[in-house]
């Protein structure tokens, strides 16, 4: 059971904030998608609804709220005073299992739904180690792994971020990780994605924005405008903070299309999630020069199935030439001696104020992970004019 309405990663809550914003009668659904064809014992169903249904009773504590007011500035009082009232609807969540085949789906309007993909997630990856009784390392053997990982980043002079909440073995175990970050890590350690342990360790929640914010930009505004359209609406809410930008989510190569001028000088960097890093590197460096700006004034953030040795392969490549860090996810948090779930919650369809629902779609810089229909798929990839190889 999830104990704490911040048990989410931070750019769900800032998000959120921005959708009440800019798209407060906006509907959304979102769909769990089995990537590694894992096999559900029998129950697990049930046992998820079980859990889904508790978290009506979450709520912000005043504590909580305080930390928010304190850390988090450019929340105003206005959304911190929803968050205290907000509540989850188990209602716009449903559950099939079907012999060993799971489906999860959430509907309901966009500033509400945005806050089940990563608690969900969270929750299927410890019911399925939990049900099926997979054993782990024990906790020091988790803690000096995790200890000898940062003390290696920190060598290198890097700044390293959790990102592993949705994907953790458990709540326990990411509680430990973010402890042993905090104790071991000094400079190099720059905070974790997860609100609730941010608080509880005393370190700053990152995050900044997801691909289904672009998702649905693509959908009210068309696939030209989505880019230009979504960090537009970023700025306008957040007018300087939280400056990092997603780049992924029509393909970088149709990003940089529309990360002009303005943009480049306005967000503090990009973040990196698929495809080939150094490869990414490169494109962001010759995109920044060909303004006229000093790469090493900008920041990639890195957050794209982070080990060690891929990130000193990256760190090679980019000293002295643009600035990095680096969000590790699964490699902290299910590092576990088991096996980590591949999956993932999307957005499948967005429902505007005034039209009809219409499916979304992600064009991955690794074509095997674009998600969507694929007929919609097909339309952006003709509107973009990205080719398959794109």
């Amino acid at each position: 059971m999830l104990t704490s309405l911040l048990d989410n990663d931070f750019y769900k809550i800032t998000m959120q904030n921005a959708v009440i914003k800019r798209f407060p009668y906006a509907q959304a659904r979102y769909a769990f998608i089995n990537r590694g064809e894992h096999a559900f014992p029998e129950g697990f169903g049930e046992v998820l609804r079980v859990a889904v249904d508790a978290m009506a009773e979450l709520t912000l504590g005043e504590d909580e709220k305080r930390y928010l007011e304190q850390t988090c500035p450019y929340l105003d009082p206005t959304y911190l005073d929803f968050l205290a009232g907000f509540r989850y609807n188990p209602d716009e969540v449903t559950i099939v299992q079907n012999g060993s085949e799971l489906s999860v789906t959430m509907e309901g309007l966009w500033y509400r739904t945005i806050l089940w993909e990563v608690p969900l997630m969270a929750l299927i990856s410890e019911l399925w180690y939990r049900l099926r009784q997979v054993p782990r390392d024990d906790d020091a053997t988790v803690e000096t792994r995790t200890r000898d990982k940062i003390e290696q980043y920190q060598r290198l002079g890097l700044k390293i971020a959790e990102f592993g909440t949705r994907r953790r073995f458990s709540f326990d175990v990411q509680d430990r990780v973010v402890g042993a970050l905090r104790h071991h890590g000094g400079s190099a350690f720059s905070g974790t994605s997860n609100v609730m342990l941010a608080m509880r360790h005393g370190v700053k929640p990152i995050g900044t924005h997801a691909h289904e914010w672009f998702m649905f930009h693509g959908a009210r505004f068309g696939f030209k405008m989505a880019n230009s359209l979504a960090l537009e609406h970023w700025v306008d809410v957040y007018r300087g903070d939280l400056g990092i930008a997603l780049t992924d989510t029509f393909t970088s190569k149709a990003f940089f299309e529309s990360f002009d001028k303005k943009f480049a000088k306005l967000f503090d960097g990009v973040r990196h999630d698929s495809a080939d890093p150094i490869d990414f590197a490169s494109q962001t460096i010759a995109h920044y020069e060909r303004l006229g700006i000093d790469p090493r004034s900008k920041t990639i953030i890195f957050s794209d199935a982070l080990t060690p040795e891929r990130v000193e392969r990256i760190h090679t490549f980019c000293k002295d030439r643009i600035g990095m860090a680096f969000g590790i996810g699964t490699n902290f948090t299910n590092d576990v001696g088991a096996t980590p779930m591949n999956m993932v919650i999307k957005m499948v369809e967005a429902r505007p104020e005034g039209q009809h629902w219409l499916p979304v779609v992600k064009l991955s810089d690794v074509p095997d992970k674009h998600t969507g229909d694929p007929e919609m798929i097909a339309l952006a990839q003709r509107v973009l004019a990205l080719n398959h190889r794109d």
